[in-house]
């Protein structure tokens, strides 16, 4: 079978997740696209930890304000009755255990829960930002990666590699092959996304991964 990466996939399944009356913090990235597909009739209540409440979908080309951005800097919008305030608020938000569900984005994720997201060897970076209190403080931890690295190597690991963000924090991680469960020391998958099959998805993933015996295969296209 051959594989074909699909971002959308991601971000539209992990869409489905919430109900109305969440909170949830994105991360930069990938993450951020969510908001996007969140299903009408679901209202969520989106923060960021640079000191905002009630982020709306991405301003149209054009119509940016450059005043208002998020924690990775891009431009957002502001629903009705959003709010703004300090990063102690913001971070009292988070470490207090009110934000429902954080979406963070992928180096690697082992299946003991393991995140690394911020480092890559040889390479610059500012550090791990509010992920590691997001992943401590959220009440579900939610990962976003296409499933392969560019080498071909699956992003799900046994055990990660590189420095860790956080430790046996992760509940779902959700790649552009199907949403998995992270659960016993491994990962259980839940649903595999159509064309491919939990057998092909299985045996391409560099960790143990159990099927799980409701496994459903979902098109999202």
């Amino acid at each position: 079978m051959e594989y074909a990466p699909n971002k959308d996939v991601i971000v539209k399944r992990i869409a489905r997740i919430f109900h109305s009356g969440d909170v949830v913090n994105l991360g930069i990235g990938l993450p951020t696209q969510v908001v996007n597909h969140v299903p009408e009739g679901v209202v969520i209540i989106l923060q960021s930890e640079n000191g905002l409440m009630g982020l709306g979908p991405a301003p149209e080309k054009g119509c940016e304000d450059w005043d208002n951005v998020n924690a990775g800097g891009s431009p957002i919008t502001v629903q009705p009755g959003g709010c703004f305030f300090d990063s102690a608020t913001s971070f009292g938000i988070i470490r207090g255990g009110h934000v429902d569900y954080t979406v963070l984005g992928v180096l690697e994720v082992d299946q003991e829960g393991n995140l690394a997201n911020y480092k890559v060897p040889g390479k610059m970076v500012p550090g791990m930002g509010g992920a590691m209190d997001l992943t401590t403080g959220a009440r579900t931890v939610i990962c976003s990666t296409l499933h392969f690295e560019p080498s071909g190597k699956s992003r799900l690991k046994r055990r990660c590699t590189l420095p860790l963000t956080a430790a046996k924090e992760v509940d779902l991680v959700v790649t552009d092959l199907g949403l998995f469960q992270v659960k016993d020391g491994h990962f259980v998958l839940a649903e595999c996304f159509a064309p491919y099959t939990p057998e092909w998805v299985k045996e391409k993933t560099d960790a143990d991964v159990v099927i799980a015996p409701d496994c459903k295969i979902v098109n999202l296209d």
